[in-house]
């Protein structure tokens, strides 16, 4: 978590554009605080094993496929209570965990429990029961190449036209940062709604 960065994206981008931050982030509520007091929602994000695990390692307290069901649940206990003032969870990785049953089983359960909701970068689609869930339409900065950005925002225009509602994720490079806020600024003309 670069601060410069994290700074620019909670107060560059449109209150409706929703923010989320690792558990180990230094100053980890200050930033949920003051992303809050910019009008930001804000979600938790969840380390979870991906698919080449050790390789891509998410961090401390990732949430493994192949876990005993109260390891998930002491793992995820441990990331919520890094912080107050979020919403909801969503993945950072996990390929993997989010394709095995026995681990959305125990993590939906421990979300439940709290009251949260699971919002995937659309990797999760359908996965999750028994909470409130959302799916993002795109990644949209999986190409770190403006034109690639720009092109991945106007498919979520599509989407919404199409379905009424699109939503996208992605990372906060400084790239995706500036491509995103000059999006945005158009979209009331352009008959979107954020």
């Amino acid at each position: 978590l670069k601060a410069a960065t994290t700074r620019q994206a909670i107060e560059q981008l449109p209150p409706e554009i929703t923010l989320s931050f690792v558990p180990s982030a230094d100053g980890l509520q200050g930033w949920i605080d003051l992303a809050r007091a910019n009008g930001h929602e804000v979600l938790l994000e969840a380390p979870m094993e991906p698919l080449d695990y050790p390789e891509s390692d998410p961090g401390p307290y990732t949430l493994m496929a192949n876990a005993a069901p109260q390891e998930t649940i002491k793992k995820l206990e441990w990331l919520l209570t890094r912080a107050t003032g979020y919403f909801g969870v969503t993945n950072y990785l996990g390929s993997r965990f989010v394709a095995s049953d026995q681990g959305m089983a125990a993590f939906s359960t421990g979300l439940r429990q709290r009251g949260l909701a699971f919002v995937d970068d659309g990797s999760a689609v359908r996965r999750g029961g028994g909470v409130p869930r959302a799916s993002a339409d795109a990644i949209i900065d999986d190409q770190l190449d403006a034109a690639a950005i720009d092109k991945r925002l106007l498919g979520l225009e599509a989407a919404a036209l199409q379905h009424g509602q699109a939503m996208g994720s992605a990372f906060a490079w400084p790239l995706t940062l500036s491509q995103v806020s000059a999006w945005a600024a158009g979209l009331q003309q352009r008959g979107y709604q954020l």
